[in-house]
């Protein structure tokens, strides 16, 4: 767990297009919860307390789909960058949502499209940013050398003194790269943030240039390394399905080391909005969502879909479709029923095949 005096500063001003979508990339669902909701639960998970998300202009919709459903025990705050003028600059916004300003504490700057992100993770960098007494420590991965990889730069004393960008063709080499995520000392942050140079090409303010400001001022810059999959991002659809198959994985392993069993875990979809007992059974082609409660000695499936759905204790469904039904304790429901919103199944009801109920 974290400790002494950190902040979170969540950078998701991405908008929709890199998904070719409308919808802003930072509330794109995986396994029923948004994008951001993922990173701010690894925040939380690390002990950390008080969070500031700048967004783009879609702010109001990221704040809204993200409050209906708000992190545990962190707080969070929203500010709005209205214009896309880089990442410096939205840190800088997000500077000023902070309640309480203590300078010798720091700033842990994370993007939002990082789901895979763990509290564990995030404590380890905390952690070696303490040991290290740095102003900066820079999260870094080991990745093949190619265009466009952000390069850790030393001096010849081996001290990171900065990020660059590489311009060279893929060669077979590994460097240490920078993933974007960065625990600063929160003194330091604003004024090396005014001192970095636009990008010449967009002439954007870019938050990876703070090591090398920081650096040349004469304060350490330290690095902490991390497995190349602990800070994937979500660049694209097939990003983002293939972290979709891993956090599924996780919520299924999550569930069966809580008593639950899977017939086959590969067939099995249970969102991490959902909430299941002991001694349950799912059978494959499952498919859980929403608010969706299971109660203990439950038998569920095989092809069974429910959606904000409840049911009761040691009740048996199979091959239904529920949506905003409740079925009660100790039923036998299905083959083939279908329960539409409001459908309420009495305790010990024995349904038969193809039945149907609703309001």
């Amino acid at each position: 767990m974290a400790k002494g005096d950190i902040s979170a500063l969540v950078i998701a001003t991405a908008s929709g297009a890199p998904l070719v979508s409308e919808r802003p990339k930072p509330i794109h669902l995986l396994c029923g919860r948004p994008m951001l909701a993922w990173v701010l639960t690894a925040i939380a998970d690390a002990g950390i307390g008080e969070s500031v998300i700048v967004t783009g202009p879609d702010g109001d919709w990221i704040s809204k789909r993200i409050m209906d459903a708000p992190p545990v025990g962190l707080a969070t705050r929203f500010l709005e960058q209205p214009r896309p003028r880089g990442t410096a600059e939205a840190a800088l916004i997000g500077m000023s949502g902070f309640d309480e300003f203590d300078d010798e504490g720091d700033v842990l700057i994370v993007p939002a499209d990082m789901p895979l992100l763990t509290g564990e993770v995030i404590a380890q960098l905390l952690e070696d940013h303490r040991a290290s007494d740095a102003s900066c420590t820079v999260a870094t991965i080991t990745r093949p050398d190619g265009v466009g990889v952000r390069k850790i730069e030393r001096d010849r004393h081996n001290r990171a003194i900065g990020i660059i960008e590489s311009s060279t063709e893929p060669d077979g080499s590994a460097v240490e790269s920078s993933v974007g995520v960065y625990v600063v000392r929160r003194g330091l942050l604003s004024p090396a943030i005014r001192r970095t140079m636009p990008e010449p090409s967009t002439g954007r303010h870019l938050i990876r240039d703070v090591p090398g400001v920081l650096a040349d001022s004469g304060h350490a810059v330290a690095t902490s390394h991390f497995a190349e999959d602990a800070f994937d991002e979500v660049d694209n659809r097939l990003h983002l399905a293939t972290v979709e198959a891993v956090l599924r994985d996780r919520t299924n392993r999550y569930w069966m080391e809580r008593g639950v069993t899977m017939i086959d875990p590969a067939r099995t979809r249970v969102d991490a909005t959902v909430t299941l007992s002991p001694d349950v059974t799912l059978y494959p082609g499952v498919s859980l969502s929403g608010s969706t409660t299971i109660a203990e000695g439950c038998d569920i499936g095989p092809d069974t879909n429910l959606d904000h759905c409840t049911v009761g204790a040691r009740s048996v469904v199979r091959s239904t479709t529920g949506q905003l039904a409740t079925i009660g304790e100790q039923c036998t429901v299905g083959p083939y029923a279908s329960l539409s919103a409001g459908a309420e199944v009495a305790d010990r009801t024995v349904t038969g095949p193809f039945y149907a109920a609703g309001a």
